[in-house]
C-alpha cells in the first residue's frame, strides 16, 4: 500500500474506532470520514461496505489485546495477569457499543479467526496461572473469551462498570472460600 493510502486507512479506521465507541456499530460514515480528514469517497474506496470497516476496527483492538496479553505475561502474578486481561477484552467488547451483535450477524470466518486469536493470546497467560497454581487446569481459554463475550453482551447496556463488576463476581463466584 503507499503511504498516502496506509495513512488515510489509519485514520480512517481510527476516527471509526471512536465514532463506534461513541455512537455504536452504525456510527455515520460521513461523520467518520470527515473526523478522519477524508472525503466519503476515499472512506468508500478503502472500506466499501461498513462491514469492512467493522472488520477492519475489530482486527486493529484483537491486535492490540494480543500484544497486551503478552506484556502482562512480565507481571509478577500470573492470576493478577490473566484477570487483568479478561477485564480489558471485556471492558473493549462493552463499550464498542454494537460492533458484537453486528459482527455476530455476519459471516463467521472473520469472527471466529479473531476469536482464535484471542485465545492464542491468552493461553499462555492461563497456563501460567494454572501452572503457579492459581487457576484450576480444567478450565480453557475458549471457555473464559466465552465468558468475557458473554457478559459483555449481557451488561453492554449498563456499560463497562457493571460488565467489570460481573466478570469480577464470576471470576471469584459468590460463595466464602472453604478451609
Amino acid at each position: 500500500m503507499r503511504a498516502d493510502a496506509q495513512r488515510n486507512y489509519d485514520l480512517i479506521v481510527t476516527a471509526a474506532s471512536e465514532a463506534i465507541a461513541r455512537d455504536g456499530a452504525y456510527a455515520s460514515l460521513e461523520e467518520i470520514a470527515r473526523s478522519a480528514g477524508v472525503g466519503s469517497a476515499t472512506l468508500h474506496r478503502r472500506f466499501p461496505t461498513r462491514w469492512s470497516l467493522l472488520q477492519a476496527v475489530f482486527r486493529g483492538c484483537i491486535r492490540n489485546l494480543a500484544a497486551r496479553a503478552g506484556d502482562l505475561l512480565a507481571e509478577p502474578d500470573a492470576l493478577d495477569a490473566l484477570t487483568t486481561w479478561l477485564h480489558e477484552v471485556t471492558a473493549y467488547a462493552t463499550t464498542t457499543r454494537g460492533l458484537a451483535e453486528s459482527l455476530l450477524n455476519e459471516p463467521p470466518e472473520e469472527t471466529e479467526a479473531c476469536g482464535a486469536i484471542l485465545v492464542a493470546a491468552g493461553e499462555q497467560l492461563l497456563r501460567r496461572a494454572i501452572d503457579e497454581g492459581a487457576v484450576r487446569p480444567d478450565i480453557t481459554m475458549a471457555d473464559l473469551i466465552i465468558l468475557a463475550n458473554g457478559i459483555s453482551l449481557a451488561a453492554q447496556p449498563m456499560g463497562a462498570a457493571k460488565a467489570e463488576q460481573l466478570l469480577t463476581l464470576a471470576l471469584k463466584g459468590i460463595g466464602r472460600s472453604q478451609p
